[in-house]
């Protein structure tokens, strides 16, 4: 494969920038554990909402994306996007609750509220599932930099992982969150440059639309009950996500954490058509683009038509996208192994602070690899990661989400929704192969399961005269 050398200089400068950032931040900024875990909660609306917008615009929503209007989806591939720009907005409502919690991960509210079982479920279902969406990141990035290099699959993944092993550990949460601000930057206005480039290249806009079925341009082929299912499916797996959470923690106050989960919603909304459009142009020009595929579409389609700095922008981008995805899960692993199962059960003494960075530290490098490692046997990811994503979010769905609103809830809810949820969402699973079953996504049938569950029980034990479980936030524990 021959060497594309603009490509390749700008995306050698943004991972040389991201090292840079990892550097600075980790020799000036970190001073304590929750520097390090959650930016020692004085973030801003601004690096809270791109942070947030960063992380939920993976690899999926951008070459993803493009596929699937590539494919089947046509034009109402916007949705897939679209609708995790709707999910923010309820969030909004529980941003503020999230913060006023004060705890570093999800598990410490569940725990606070369930006990210890809930909790330990809590992280282990957690930890699982960010393995192998740490995984899929690393391979994702590791691709892109082979197509532009023509340097083999492995030694790509291996540069990729060192990338991410390096800034993350360095800077922790403070890079982290810088790293999304400038990735967000880099996805959003990269897709906006090379977009009207493609679109002009193909031939305009009438043009494309004159070579495409009319049923490709259908806003809402997928139809309303997929359109609606994704919403709740995004919303569910925000609400319980440890990747979402820990940048609500992260706000300097509640108000910004709320701002900030309606300003990602706008800034998701912004981009999820640029995505759609270069699928479509792909499609529309496919007799061009010799062995085109639904996942090589956007790469291959800019290439075609759009000046090598600009190719390079978009590969920029889309390694932004996966890498602001990587770094917050593997940051999120690590604190969650050490918080929540390190600290409580393998080491119960007093840690200082020096010391549960190092740790941390630590476990990003060992994390990282081990995720490296299974990116390198080439294992499919793609169903282990849909599943993982249901299982994690599921169970703890209702215990963490309304254990924030609920403060009558027992003890009992919390457990057996966490338990319910779990099973609901393997047997729709199973039953659906994990698509649609009857309009239903699994993660959406195990989280309403679980709260069903969650309200049968307290509404037995509140006629039982059992006693609330104690609260979620730290001032009203210390109260009662």
């Amino acid at each position: 494969m021959q060497l594309q050398v603009f490509p390749l200089i700008v995306v050698a400068a943004y991972l040389i920038g991201m090292l840079v950032v990892g550097y600075v931040v980790g020799k000036f900024k970190i001073k304590n554990s929750e520097d390090y875990m959650i930016a020692g909660r004085r973030m801003g609306l601004f690096m809270v909402a791109f942070s947030l917008s960063a992380n939920n615009i993976g690899g999926g929503s951008t070459t993803g994306l493009a596929a699937k209007a590539f494919g089947d989806w046509g034009m109402s591939a916007v949705w897939y996007v679209l609708a995790a720009s709707l999910a923010m907005i309820p969030l909004a409502f529980f941003a503020p609750k999230i913060r006023k919690t004060l705890a570093i991960t999800i598990p410490e509210v569940v725990e606070r509220r369930f006990g210890k079982f809930s909790s330990t479920f809590t992280a282990v279902l957690n930890i699982l599932a960010l393995f192998c969406l740490t995984s899929s990141q690393v391979a994702a990035s590791g691709s892109v930099i082979s197509t532009l290099t023509g340097i083999p699959v492995n030694v790509c993944l291996f540069i990729a992982g060192a990338v991410i092993i390096l800034y993350t550990t360095l800077g922790g949460m403070i890079a982290d969150q810088i790293s999304d601000l400038v990735q967000f930057v880099i996805i959003l206005a990269g897709l906006a440059i090379v977009t009207p480039f493609v679109v002009s290249g193909a031939g305009g806009w009438e043009a494309i639309s004159a070579k495409l079925p009319p049923v490709q341009m259908d806003f809402t082929k997928i139809g309303w009950v997929v359109i609606i299912g994704y919403v709740f499916n995004y919303f569910c797996t925000f609400l319980s996500g440890p990747e979402m959470i820990s940048r609500f923690e992260t706000a300097k106050d509640e108000k910004t954490a709320k701002n900030a989960s309606i300003l990602s919603a706008i800034l998701m909304a912004a981009m999820a058509i640029f995505p759609t459009l270069l699928g479509l142009c792909a499609l529309a020009v496919q007799d061009q683009l010799p062995g085109v595929t639904g996942g090589n579409a956007m790469m291959t389609v800019t290439s075609k038509f759009a000046p090598g700095i600009i190719v390079g922008i978009l590969a920029a981008a889309i390694i932004s996208a996966t890498m602001s995805s990587a770094d917050s899960n593997l940051l999120c692993m690590s604190t969650m192994f050490i918080k929540d199962i390190y600290q409580k059960f393998l080491n119960k003494k007093p840690m200082e602070e020096k010391a549960i960075i190092l740790a941390t530290r630590l476990c990003n490098v060992i994390f990282c690899i081990i995720a490296m490692g299974i990116a390198f046997f080439g294992v499919d990811l793609v169903t282990m990661n849909t599943f993982a994503f249901a299982i994690r979010c599921a169970g703890p769905f209702a215990a963490y989400g309304l254990g924030l609103v609920v403060p009558k809830a027992t003890v009992k809810s919390g457990i057996f929704s966490i338990i319910t949820g779990t099973v609901g969402v393997v047997i729709w699973q199973i039953l659906s192969g994990g698509g649609f079953y009857l309009g239903i996504l699994p993660v959406v049938f195990g989280c309403a399961v679980g709260v069903v569950t969650f309200f049968l029980v307290n509404l037995i034990e509140w006629k039982l005269g059992v006693k609330p479980a104690p609260s979620a936030y730290i001032e009203e524990s210390a109260k009662a």
